[in-house]
């Protein structure tokens, strides 16, 4: 059964609608019975991408009627940041409000002159990015804080515009070598009921045939799997994720030259997978009874298998949690997390540009070294891979962009 959560912010915008279609007639005037202000851009969706690449990045906010004024109407904005944790607790979500002194709000003060049903514009402006956190996602709530005039009734669903602070940013990732697969054990295990597993591939060799594995996530002695490999059984590009609570075959198919964000999720109950933070296929799973994640497999490192399935990808920001991620949560992830969200155990963000150490980003120790990782080259016969170092290849171009 298919079920449908309407959110406070969904009921808003659906009020929103309803008033705008019942102020308007058929001639394209206005009903004068039904008069409120609402801030523009919000009449389906409360939050908007505003796009900050270089600063000082600019962004005009107005306040619109729903008819014609009949004398002045005079508002005052503010940024209230507390309406970014209101925002949060409603629909789940964690972003962040911008720190204090990166943003500026010039013109506060707008009119909606007589005979208009638009205002002037205020403008927010963002000065500088310095105080902001990687991997945090930042909103600037702007609100109608004061109304005088001839018109006074503001919609409640729209009496805040929440722009969502889009970083363009430029990152480093591991470009993948054959040579490089091989297993990292960590010293401790990080024990999970439900988790969500997340990574970040840019294909570049995907085949039309014949299999091509990219990584496990797994216990120590390899039981209780996450593999992920493409064409299993000549699908065409798709990619088959066999966990311990089920297996499933994606829907997408996938193409050379593109990020995406590939996020597993186990909730007890069910295993689901999505794609760039859209649920792509889902499964009543089995209980694996616990699973005590302790080892990561870069590529495909057993015997010859390293090279005849080997997939040519680059990759970045694998991130393992303790819990079950909402849609939501994994939407406001595509560019990266804050490093102490809520149940992330460990991160890898595989951003380090240089050398053969990569960081867990927590702080929780899970860093790991490639100059201590083995590799079976015989089924059961696991040797030290003291060289695969070496073969670490790190790639940082225009194809390395992403703007959250």
């Amino acid at each position: 059964m298919k079920t449908t959560i309407i959110s406070k912010a969904t009921l808003g915008v659906l009020a929103i609608a309803s008033l705008l279609l019942t102020s308007c007639r058929s001639d394209g005037g206005f009903d004068y019975d039904h008069s409120a202000l609402y801030l523009s851009g919000t009449e389906e969706n409360p939050v908007v991408k505003f796009v900050v690449e270089d600063t000082p990045a600019s962004y005009a906010v107005t306040v619109q009627s729903t008819e014609k004024v009949a004398s002045d109407v005079n508002l005052t904005l503010a940024i209230d940041r507390a309406k970014v944790e209101e925002y949060n607790k409603i629909n789940k979500t964690n972003f962040f409000a911008i720190p204090e002194g990166a943003v500026e709000l010039d013109n506060s003060q707008v009119t909606i002159s007589e005979g208009n049903a638009i205002s002037s514009a205020a403008t927010v402006k963002v000065v500088s990015t310095e105080a902001f956190e990687e991997g945090a996602t930042y909103m600037i709530p702007v609100t109608i804080q004061n109304v005088s005039g001839s018109m006074t009734d503001v919609i409640e669903g729209s009496r805040t515009i929440f722009l969502r602070v889009s970083r363009v940013i430029n990152f480093a990732a591991v470009n993948a070598n054959y040579n490089a697969s091989s297993n990292f054990i960590f010293d401790q295990a990080i024990p999970l009921t439900t988790f969500t597993y997340e990574m970040k591939i840019y294909p570049t060799g995907l085949a039309n045939s014949g299999p091509q594995r990219f990584c496990a996530l797994e216990q120590a002695d390899e039981s209780k799997a996450l593999l992920l490999r493409f064409n299993e059984a000549n699908t065409s590009n798709k990619l088959q994720v066999m966990t311990p609570c089920g297996t499933m075959m994606s829907n997408t198919e996938f193409a050379n030259n593109q990020w995406y964000l590939l996020s597993i999720v186990w909730d007890g109950t069910n295993l689901l997978f999505y794609v760039n933070g859209v649920l792509d296929n889902s499964l009543a799973g089995k209980d694996p009874g616990g699973i005590n994640f302790q080892r990561f497999e870069m590529g495909m490192s057993w015997g010859g298998y390293n090279s005849r399935q080997f997939f040519g990808h680059r990759f970045c920001e694998f991130r393992v949690w303790d819990r079950a991620l909402s849609a939501s949560e994994i939407l406001g992830g595509l560019c990266g997390v804050a490093a102490n969200s809520e149940g992330l155990q460990a991160y890898w963000k595989f951003n380090e540009g240089t050398g053969h150490v990569f960081k867990d980003a927590t702080g929780h120790g899970f860093d790991m070294d490639w100059t201590n990782t083995s590799r079976a080259i015989y089924e059961g016969d696991m040797l030290p891979t003291p060289d695969a170092y070496k073969y670490i290849q790190w790639v940082k171009d225009d194809a390395n962009k992403c703007a959250q």
